[in-house]
């Protein structure tokens, strides 16, 4: 898996491909995994206190707490940049990890049937982020390449489908930046009010993660949200979000073929501009996360490792949440300025809002 600089606006696209590769080259050397132990110890840090908060005040839960102190943090210290590998492979690695533990609590036929029974409310809300930010995106004159990063990073999964698509479109830094944080804005909105409106109008743990999967942007607020709101609703959750997540390969795919006719670039053939995309959009903890099932399916796991995995993953979680709220710019959300924001709210909004109605349209309880 490749790391991504793109929150560093001191970075150029040279300097992203550099640092990548010289990551992929010293992954497991010592030298790489010191240069970890700030940035988790950080996150671990904040992760004891959210922990500690949630049990204090469960209703609010250590997810939130954890995302609520790292941001809040970021504004009153300024950590330096020995701290941004560390604070990036939490919030990146730890949580998809996390989701492939949760997989072990998950058997095939689960994971199939949710998938296939979610697929209405996924094409509903996928229509309205995609369909609703080209309109929008005209209304407000955003620029297109913007307008397109929020709309797949609302309707897919944040800021991966940023990631996917900007690579795609050879987006700049600051265009990378201002989807980023505005979805980031509305990652932290879902966290803090999803759990007390599903809680409102009585929605089941299974109504709720079929919402949080289909909803929330970012995996990780996906997985927190579902956690503040019932633990049995993450795994619905999760499930609903991984199978959302494949979208982000027929739109980068088609994205990519539509531009290349567009500039009569001949070169490259349709089959390995396919092939190519599915490289770059293609999450692969995805299939660590189907053989965690698979290897659940077939009863394999003993039953003291499984009653505990929930309990881990969820400590994995408040971490990655922790070095999410340690990775927000304040600043960046400043400079996108009030359109994209904007613009973001009103898919948010929409796509909440298609959700809950194809559910309640659907008969899904």
């Amino acid at each position: 898996m490749r790391i991504l600089f793109y929150m560093d606006p001191n970075v150029t696209s040279s300097d992203t491909d550099q640092l990548n590769n010289n990551v992929e080259k010293s992954r497991y050397s010592p030298t790489r995994i010191a240069s970890l132990v700030p940035g988790v110890g950080a996150a671990a840090l904040i992760t004891a206190v959210a922990t500690y908060l949630g049990h204090l005040v469960p209703i609010v839960g250590a997810p939130v707490f954890a995302i609520l102190i790292g941001a809040l943090s970021t504004v009153f210290i300024k950590l330096p940049s020995s701290y941004t590998p560390g604070i990036r492979f939490t919030s990146r690695s730890v949580l998809q990890t996390s989701v492939v533990l949760l997989g072990l609590g998950l058997s095939l036929s689960e994971v199939l049937r949710v998938g296939a029974t979610s697929l209405p409310v996924l094409a509903g809300t996928l229509i309205a982020a995609i369909g609703g930010g080209f309109i929008v995106g005209r209304l407000l004159k955003i620029e297109p390449d913007i307008s397109l990063l929020i709309s797949v990073g609302t309707g897919i999964c944040g800021a991966s489908a940023i990631a996917a698509m900007s690579a795609t479109i050879e987006a700049t830094e600051s265009e990378i930046a201002y989807s980023i944080a505005t979805i980031f804005t509305f990652n932290v909105a879902a966290v803090l009010t999803f759990p007390l409106l599903g809680h409102l109008i009585g929605m089941s743990p299974r109504s709720f993660g079929l919402f949080a999967g289909t909803a929330v942007n970012d995996m990780s607020s996906v997985v927190a949200a579902a956690t503040v709101f019932s633990g049995a609703s993450v795994g619905y959750a999760v499930i609903v979000k991984l199978t959302r997540t494949l979208a982000i390969v027929p739109l980068t795919v088609g994205t990519a073929l539509i531009r290349q006719r567009r500039s009569e670039d001949l070169e490259t053939s349709s089959f390995a501009l396919f092939f190519r995309q599915l490289r770059k959009g293609f999450p692969p903890f995805i299939l660590f996360f189907l053989v965690a099932v698979a290897v659940s399916s077939v009863g394999i796991v003993p039953t003291f490792i499984r009653s505990h995995v929930s309990t881990v993953a969820t400590v994995m979680i408040t971490g990655a949440l922790a070095a999410i709220g340690l990775s927000t710019r304040f600043d960046q959300i400043r400079r996108a300025g009030f359109k994209p924001l904007a613009m973001g709210a009103i898919l948010w909004i929409a796509v909440a809002g298609i959700s809950l109605s194809l559910q309640t349209f659907l008969h899904i309880k």
